[in-house]
Formats: C-alpha cells, structure tokens, sequence
C-alpha cells in the first residue's frame, strides 16, 4: 500500500511539472510552428515562380515582345524578394531567440530535476522517519495502556486502604474514649491515695516534730562532753515515700566532726540558715555535681586545668553541648541529626539517652530553667522541644525559611525565640504551639540570649541588636569589628559576652549598652561563624574554644589568658559551655570527640558548722530549719548527741 501511495506521489509530482514547464515552451512551439509555416509557403512560393522566372528569361532571350508587362512582373518579383528578404531575416532573428530561450528552459529543465531527485531524497528520509515516529506512537500506545491498567490497580488499592483507614479512625476514636475514662478513673484513685498519703505524711511529721522538741529540750537541760565520734546523720528515706520521688541512697553526712569550744561566728549560722531555707538542690550523688547550688548561684569556681574524660559524642561534626540547671546532665549536639544526653557521674559522661527527630544536624540546644525540656535548633528550617525524663518529641516549631541557628527559652519558659539564616527572629508561644510575631532583623542571625522583656541577637553583618519583646521594634544596635558568633549574659544579667570571627571576644556593659572589655590571646582563633564562648557561673571567667584545638580561659577582671588548655583535641572547638555548679567545663570539636575539664577527677564542695551548749537558742532554730528541709526532699533526720552539723 505503502508503494502504490509513492507511485501515485511520483505521478503527480510529474504531471505538476509537465503543466509547469509546458507553459514555457507553448509560445516557442507555436512561434516555430509559424516558422515552418511561413518556410512552407517560401517553398511554395519559390516554386511558383520559378517557372515566372524561366519565361521571364526566355522572354529576354526571345526579345522585348511584352515590354511594359516585363516591367511590371520584374517590380513585382523584386518586391516579393525584398518583403521575403526581410521575412526570413526576421525568422531568422526569432529563430536565433528561440534557440537562447530553449537553452534557457533546458537549464532550467536541469535545474529543476535535480531539485526534484533532493526532494526525492529528503521524501524518503522523511518517509523513514515517519515510520520510526508511527513505531514510536506504537510503543506509546501500549506502555499508556500498561499506565492506565496500573493506575487502576492502585486506585483500587487506595480504595481499599481509604476504607481500612476509616475503620481504624473509628476504632481509635473509641480507643481514645475509653483511654480518656481510663485516665480519668486513673487519676481519681491517685488523688484519693495522695490524700490518704498526705494524711500519713502529716501524722508523721507530727510525731518527729514531737519527738524531736523532747529530745532538744533534754539535749538543752543536760550539758554533755563533745564527743568526736558522734554526729548528725542525714539517712535516705526508703523508695516510694514522699510521693513516688527517687530518694538518695547514700547518707550525707560522713565526715568526722571536729571538737569546738568556742561558739561560732554570728555570720556562719545565718548562712547554713540560708542554705537550708532555699529551695532542695536536685538528689546528691557521687560525683561533685550533686553538692550543686540551684542554677544561677555557685558555691564555687574551678578553673579547669586537665581533661578528666574524653569520649565519641557524636557520629561526625558537634555543634553544640549545655549542662543543665543542676549540672547532673549533659546534652550535645550534632550532624547526625540527634541531641545526646549524658549523665556527669564521678567524673565521667556515661550515656542516658538520646533524642530524635530533627531532618538535619542540630545548631544549638538549651535546658528551660527547671531543667525539665530540652530545646534544640537544627538545619532543617525549624526548632523542636523535647521532655528530658521521656525523651519524647513534644513540639515542632516550623516557620523559616533558611535554617535555624539558635532557639532559645525566654525566661517564662513558655515562650521561644528563635533566630534564622533568613534574616528573621520569630516569637513562639508554646501554650498555642503559634509563631506570635515575626521581626525581621535585616541580616543572618547567629545567636540569641534573652532577658525578661529583651532578646539580644548577634549577626553576620557585625552587628548585635537589642529588641523589645513588648514594642517588636529594635531598641538599640551595636557595631562590632566581626561577624558575630556567639553571645552569653552573666549570671546577674548584666554583662554580655559577644564572639566574632575578627578573634575578639568583647564584653559588654549592658546598663550603657557599649563595650567594656576587649579579650584576645595570642594563637587563639575563631573556628567558625557558628563558635560558640561562655561565662563562668559566677561571671567571673570566659572559656572559648579555638581553632587549632585549644581551650582558653580569660580572667574577665584582669581581661588576661588566666589558663591555656591544648594537645586533647584534634580539630577547631565549636562550642564550650561551663556547668552552674563550677567544677566543669565541656568542649565539643568539628570532630566527633567531647572532652570534660575539671581541676581533679573528684572532690566536691563542703559547707559545715560547729554548734556549741553557749548557742541553744540558735542551734535550736538552725535544726528547725534543717528538718523542714529534710521534710521537703524526702530526707529522714537522726539526732545524736554532739551539736554538730556537716553537709557533704
């Protein structure tokens, strides 16, 4: 079919060109039609008078018979020689146009032909390639139907599992109802058994109050020797008294007591007074961590001098690392994508958990101030919050457009702020899981510290800026030398302590909001836009980690290196923080290691005083103190008989 739809083509093409071509040869042709006419009628012609001619001549030769007729017939025959002369110049002109003109139209007879054998060609490559796309068109056709079958065989399956699903819904809603009555019940009983609980815990307090004024006004009335081998005992109550809490199990008093005779300075019972009146520090442990003051207060800071323990915190790069309020844990995070939780124990990080859920490595972590949540700022454009003692994934903060490089609790604990690549701080409310307001700060923002209504930001355009939470506009800003990288408040909130990658760490006075000292060391550099510097609990140190692996500690009073740790780590120091307790400082590295400094590998922190017969009165009050104490963290107190108390 394919062959006679050619044959018919070629047909065509040649009857077109036949009706082309022949209008240019019509007139030819019938000019030299005439031609051949007016040479047939010249033949005729000549021969009609040739026989004239042979009696004109045999008229000469016979003498002038018909005079004047010879004349006439001589004129006549001279015209018509003339008249053909000029006839058969002319045919001979448009003989020699028509020969130019056929070999014109012969050229173009060559011309065309050749045009016609490229067409040929390119019709049969088209027609080939017409055959490939219809073969193409087959292949189509049926892998189209492969996708049709296919896509109907999973509309099928969706249908299928839409309606599985809906079961499922319905069933986990009567799951919900029936675990919301659960809970409900649940918690009924255990209130009912709190207050029973209560009622116990009540009774007795009554009866050791009772006793223990019996035995005080005995101790009173009888003045006795000091012996050294008695003492006051702190005993751990047995487990699940006291509403569930986990009880130490170790006594804190162990300490021999020291004869005294002469009473104590005024001043030494008003501060165990104080001790004892604040609020319980977290359980003790073994470790030096567990005789820890609340956050924000140190009873003592250690600048480290060697590391104690070195360990694999993460599977790549560590970004960030924070102790917790009570310093008893450790969180540090990295590239892999997760927050690591370790516990300080006698000197060593052994691991207590870890957290997930961030698509990308974690930038930043902050404790809340109970130490309770866990807030962590990754790669992945968003912030996410974490319950310690579950470790469960409580909130995802999503909202940035570039990835988020601090987050950071603002002093309610029930707001966050957070700051981005993209240039913008945002406002979280935790109760509504809702960004409240969005500010946009006009360059990348590295860090944030926050203050009750203040947030102060540091950025890549050398700036730090000062915002009003209340107004959301910008206070005040300050020009610095370098890209910030970090920022740190002491602990009275007054000093801010700022990193840029020109290698300075500036301090700065925050009542007239300008720089009041200026930090460097020789060798010391910034590692990175992200490196992070700290305050000592009591303000009075800052660590920073460099870049060729060295840990520097400034005296901020002096404004000197008081200690340069170096040879542990291996690669630039990211972060550094110090615990509130004082006795540690963690550094973490671009490489995977994490390294605990302290100035010993034990030791921890005494506070104790001498009570004597000359001061009942305020031994009196100084017990009283110590037992409600004791009653608020679920400590049983032994009385003996010397008059002396010592916390270890």
């Amino acid at each position: 079919m394919e062959q006679g739809v050619w044959r018919r083509h070629v047909s065509d093409q040649l009857k077109q060109r036949d009706r082309v071509q022949r209008q240019a040869f019509e007139e030819l042709i019938h000019q030299y039609t005439r031609l051949l006419e007016k040479s047939e009628l010249q033949a005729v012609l000549s021969e009609r008078y040739q026989p004239d001619k042979y009696d004109l001549q045999r008229g000469h030769e016979g003498g002038c018979v018909d005079g004047p007729r010879s004349d006439v017939l001589q004129q006549e025959v001279s015209q018509m020689r003339i008249k053909h002369q000029e006839e058969l110049t002319e045919l001979h002109k448009k003989r020699g146009e028509l020969a130019q003109s056929v070999i014109e139209l012969n050229n173009q007879i060559q011309q065309k032909d050749k045009e016609i054998q490229s067409n040929e060609a390119k019709m049969l490559e088209y027609h080939q390639q017409i055959s490939g796309l219809e073969g193409d068109c087959r292949d189509l056709r049926g892998l189209l139907q492969d996708l049709e079958r296919a896509n109907q065989t999973l509309k099928d399956e969706y249908d299928a599992l839409q309606i599985t699903f809906s079961a499922l819904e319905e069933k986990l809603r009567k799951t919900s109802e029936d675990n919301q009555e659960l809970v409900s019940r649940w918690m009924a009983e255990k209130s009912q058994e709190a207050n029973k609980l209560n009622a116990e815990n009540e009774r007795d307090t009554r009866r050791r109050q009772a006793k223990l004024q019996k035995e005080l006004a005995d101790a009173a009335k009888e003045p006795l020797p000091i012996d050294p081998d008695d003492d006051i005992e702190v005993l751990a109550e047995e487990a699940g008294k006291g509403g569930g809490e986990t009880s130490p199990s170790r006594m804190l008093s162990r300490t021999p007591s020291k004869k005294i005779t002469q009473p104590p300075p005024g001043g030494l019972l008003d501060s165990i007074s104080n001790i004892f009146g604040r609020r319980a520090p977290p359980p003790f442990s073994s470790s030096p961590e567990g005789s820890e003051t609340p956050s924000g207060v140190c009873a003592e800071v250690r600048v480290p001098t060697t590391a104690i323990h070195m360990f694999d915190a993460h599977d790549g790069e560590v970004n960030a690392v924070s102790f917790s309020p009570g310093s008893r844990l450790l969180a540090t995070g990295g590239m892999d994508r997760k927050v690591k939780l370790w516990e300080v124990v006698s000197g060593h990080c052994e691991p207590k958990g870890s957290l997930t859920g961030s698509n990308a490595g974690i930038t930043s972590i902050e404790f809340d101030s109970a130490g309770s949540f866990l807030l962590a700022a990754s790669n992945d454009f968003a912030s996410r919050l974490w319950t310690v003692e579950d470790s469960r994934l409580r909130h995802t903060l999503t909202g940035h457009s570039g990835k988020v490089l601090s987050a950071r609790f603002l002093l309610d604990n029930t707001r966050i702020v957070s700051g981005s690549y993209d240039r913008t701080l945002k406002l979280w409310d935790l109760r509504s899981k809702v960004c409240m307001k969005t500010v946009f700060a006009g360059s990348s923002c590295n860090d944030i510290v926050c203050t009750e209504q203040c947030v102060m930001s540091g950025h890549f355009d050398k700036k730090v800026r000062f915002w009003d939470i209340r107004a959301e506009s910008m206070v005040q800003e300050l020009q610095l030398q370098g890209r910030v990288t970090s920022l740190d408040l002491n602990h009275d909130r007054t000093e801010l302590l700022s990193c840029s990658r020109d290698d300075l760490l500036n301090i700065i006075d925050l009542r007239t909001c300008s720089v009041r000292h200026t930090l460097s060391a020789q060798g010391f550099k910034c590692g990175a836009d992200w490196t992070r510097v700290t305050f000592s609990p009591d303000g009075c140190y800052v660590a920073g980690g460099s870049a060729d692996g060295a840990l520097y500690i400034w005296n901020v009073l002096t404004g000197k290196v008081e200690r340069t740790l170096d040879r542990s780590h291996n690669s630039a120091i990211n972060s550094v923080s110090w615990s509130p307790s004082g006795a540690y400082v963690v550094s973490v590295e671009k490489g995977s290691k994490a390294i605990l400094w302290s100035t010993c590998e034990g030791g921890g922190a005494n506070v104790s005083s001498c009570i004597t017969d000359d001061s009942e009165e305020e031994y009196r009050a100084l017990v009283e103190n110590f037992e409600g104490w004791c009653d608020n963290n679920h400590l049983q107190l032994t009385i003996s008989r010397t008059k002396e108390l010592e916390v270890d």
